[in-house]
């Protein structure tokens, strides 16, 4: 550096709004094997989860199931709607829809048979769940599944429901 010569660094900051999370719009088939797009799935501004499962899929079956025997309770509640999407392949999606039948599943119910949908909301392994605000904002996730699971992704929804934002 020279004598007498001064270096001036001006730093400037910007800060953003995090990136809210939608989902994406990708073509899947409803069980009877109709095109759907996801760009459609809504719940009127209230809240969704979407959930991300596999027949094969023990913890994601014990989830589904758990849940669907207090759905009726959490939608007069807080007005959610659940979405089921099966990862099953080509090979195995022929068992969902008599799976979901036998177990009478109140969901809306959806095949990613390509996993698509899948990879384009980053989901890695099943169970996968994603919890909607009613304006079509991914505000939360949970990648896991434990008995008595359902008490704090009902937690979560009841705070979505109120607007309020879960932890």
């Amino acid at each position: 550096m020279l004598a007498g010569t001064a270096i001036v660094l001006f730093a400037s900051f910007t800060y953003l709004k995090k990136d809210v999370k939608k989902i994406p719009m990708i073509d899947i088939k409803t069980l009877d094997g109709t095109k759907f797009s996801t760009g459609k799935l809504s719940n009127n501004g209230k809240p969704m989860v979407i959930d991300f499962w596999a027949t094969w899929c023990t913890p994601c079956k014990k989830e589904l199931n758990a849940v669907a025997e207090v759905y009726a309770d959490w939608q007069k509640e807080t007005g959610v709607k659940i979405v089921t999407i099966s990862i099953d392949d080509s090979k195995s999606s022929a068992k969902v829809k008599p799976y979901v039948d036998g177990k009478g599943w109140e969901y809306e119910n959806y095949l990613d048979e390509n996993s698509d949908f899948k990879r384009a909301m980053n989901v890695q392994n099943v169970p996968h769940l994603f919890v909607v605000n009613g304006k079509g904002e991914i505000v939360w996730e949970s990648t896991t599944y434990t008995e008595g699971g359902e008490a704090k992704l009902l937690e979560v929804i009841k705070k979505v429901a109120a607007g309020e934002k879960p932890e």
